[in-house]
């Protein structure tokens, strides 16, 4: 389906874009085979280097596959938007306006502020995460815990390409905020063990008092779930797979819960499930459950989570977008929500899946959340 829907968006642009143009046939040609190329790279890079969840090719080679890609979407949706004025330029009957619907450059004008929006948002992609500093009221949380920091890092992707030296540019800059716990909520890795191995060690230098833990995202199980489980643990992490473990201030605790991912089905794995991970949980204790995806929020709330910590969503690539990504996942896309009584926050991620590698007008970031006690309680 993938590729029937990328074919039909190489022909819309090839037919609207590249054969209007004024250059030689074998010009165009070339340019044709490009666009159709590039909108099924996806396929052929499976097919011939890696996987589809994995590229595996030199760096610069999946920075200009990927600007390339989103070039292609975003000169089809100024396009698409050109020729929807057009129309109704000829609607009403506007002859100078349609003149200059139709020039025979403006949507190849299209395609070159595409390719700069896309060389933008690669080069977004790829820079190290800013810090962002997001304070949380908690009802019923203990005073001990009054300003505990607990920094979020979700969806990592590291892969070739976002690589080692970024990774541990991600991990300096997270041990320089010193928090009292760090939690990586999912899609650390895109690739196999053997093949990430230098790209995944930088994590074992992440430092808290209260340690590093972590739970799935949906992108372990493309490539050796359980080796991963293994490698995470081997690099200092406590993983949590609907499981939970108690931090301990003067007496007071303070739940952190994980579950698993839905995609777990397809691999014979465990999935989500709430109620084990909280099973034996000091119910005077609060809870702050780390669940890769946004999207059952609503079901945490009813469970008595004060706070839930996703990713997944990487804040949406691009504004505008966002708003489609949000209603995949439950309207949640980034930044902080009140659930019925809980507070959500959605990190947009450090990284991201170096087969959509963009970002333009959502920033990467490291999550810094200080809890709070409610003013009510002073």
């Amino acid at each position: 389906m993938l590729s029937v829907v990328a074919i039909v968006l190489a022909s819309y642009l090839v037919l609207r874009v590249v054969f209007p143009l004024r250059l030689p046939w074998p010009l165009r040609t070339a340019l044709a085979v490009l666009v159709y190329g590039l909108a099924l790279h996806h396929r052929i890079v499976a097919r011939f280097a890696g996987s589809m969840a994995s590229p595996e090719l030199p760096k610069l080679v999946i920075a200009a596959l990927g600007t390339g890609f989103i070039a292609l979407l975003l000169t089809a949706v100024f396009v698409l938007l050109l020729d929807a004025a057009t129309l109704v330029v000829w609607a009403l009957r506007r002859r100078s306006a349609l003149t200059a619907m139709r020039g025979p450059w403006l949507r190849p004008g299209a395609a070159v502020l595409a390719l700069v929006l896309s060389a933008f948002g690669t080069w977004q992609a790829m820079v190290v995460p800013q810090v962002r500093q997001v304070d949380v009221s908690i009802a019923g949380l203990p005073q001990a815990f009054d300003g505990y920091r607990v920094l979020q890092l979700t969806d990592i992707h590291a892969s070739r390409l976002l690589t080692g030296d970024w990774v541990a540019g991600v991990v300096a800059e997270a041990n320089a905020q010193q928090p009292d716990l760090i939690v990586i909520t999912g899609d650390l890795v895109d690739g196999s063990v053997t093949a990430r191995a230098n790209d995944v060690r930088p994590l074992a230098d992440l430092q808290a008092p209260d340690g590093v833990i972590a739970i799935t995202g949906n992108h372990e199980y493309y490539g050796q779930y359980q080796a991963w489980m293994d490698a995470f643990r081997a690099l200092g992490m406590q993983v949590l797979e609907n499981a939970h473990v108690r931090i301990e201030r003067d007496g007071a605790g303070l739940t952190i819960a994980g579950v698993t991912d839905p995609v777990a089905e397809r691999y014979g794995q465990a999935l989500p499930d709430l109620d084990a991970a909280l099973a034996g949980a000091d119910p005077q204790a609060p809870v702050v459950l780390l669940d890769h995806r946004p999207v059952a929020a609503r079901d945490s709330a009813k469970r008595g989570v004060a706070l839930q910590l996703s990713g997944h969503t990487h804040g949406g690539h691009i504004v505008g977008m966002d708003r489609l990504v949000a209603r995949a996942n439950g309207g949640f896309v980034s930044g902080l929500y009140p659930v019925d009584g809980m507070q959500l926050y959605v990190s947009n991620g450090a990284g991201l899946w170096p087969g959509f590698a963009t970002r333009i007008g959502v920033p990467s970031e490291i999550a810094v959340i200080t809890l709070r006690r409610s003013e009510s309680e002073g």
